[in-house]
């Protein structure tokens, strides 16, 4: 895969992963939009990669939509708005449906389509002077593409207030409406993220990856269908090979195979 607007580093099990536009502020263009889809697509069949870590290059996280994008959009057809918007969702989609846990270390400022990429991290660790924003209303736009996975974070009651004024807001108010998991300082924001991708790794892979798949599927599951979702997550779990080995080193209070 060749890269203009990501650099991608395989450190160990760890991927790390970096918005490379510092010079527009790791805004979103197409090209950025083409290379976080390909990356995310390509991640299942890469064993290797057990957490990924999202960051950005330069002074912030990322500003959202480049200018440039923007002013080329205005003369689209409304078949090529539908064309473009259509990629943007795909790969919010496949950010979101990855199967290795998304670590988001965020700094700078998060706004538009930025706060799209915090909301599908997994774990959001964020400086203590990040900056977050649906700006889209101020640019007469709304947080579209973004908003199933925002909603999914924040809730309504703090989406209504948000999407709607465009207000800023701070990574306090972000940890309080769920759409952060950690702050810290600009010293320690590296430290806190490694943590968390430590003590990813030492989960079970696929359990991780099963994981994921029962907090989308219970939640977009209607009641009925529930009890049949867990029951089988478990039993599929307990009669593999990772949850034997899982239960076998608990049991014998040694270290499992994949955290060797």
């Amino acid at each position: 895969m060749t890269n203009c607007c990501l650099a991608i580093r395989l450190d160990g099990p760890v991927e790390r992963v970096t918005l490379n536009r510092p010079d527009v502020r790791n805004a979103f263009g197409p090209a950025l939009i083409a290379e976080l889809d390909e990356w995310a697509r390509g991640v299942a069949a890469r064993p290797e990669v057990r957490v990924a870590v999202l960051s950005g290059a330069g002074k912030v996280f990322s500003a959202g939509a480049d200018l440039a994008w923007m002013a080329e959009v205005a003369g689209y057809s409304r078949e090529r708005h539908v064309e473009d918007a259509r990629r943007m969702a795909a790969m919010f989609e496949a950010l979101d449906r990855l199967p290795v846990p998304l670590v988001g270390q965020v700094h700078g400022a998060a706004l538009g389509g930025g706060v799209g990429l915090v909301a599908v991290c997994d774990i959001v660790v964020a400086e203590a002077r990040t900056a977050f924003g649906f700006t889209e209303v101020k640019l007469g736009l709304v947080p579209a593409v973004i908003s199933p996975y925002v909603l999914a974070k924040i809730g309504q009651s703090a989406a209504r207030e948000l999407f709607l004024t465009g207000a800023r807001f701070g990574a306090a108010r972000a940890k309080a409406i769920g759409l952060v998991d950690a702050v810290t300082s600009a010293d320690d924001l590296a430290a806190v993220t490694d943590g968390y991708a430590r003590e990813l790794l030492s989960s079970g892979p696929e359990a991780i990856a099963a994981a994921k798949r029962l907090i989308r599927e219970v939640a977009a599951a209607p009641r009925e269908r529930v009890t049949e979702i867990t029951v089988d997550a478990i039993v599929s779990r307990r009669a593999s090979a990772e949850g034997q080995e899982g239960i076998r080193a608990f049991l014998e209070k040694r270290k499992p195979g994949w955290s060797r």
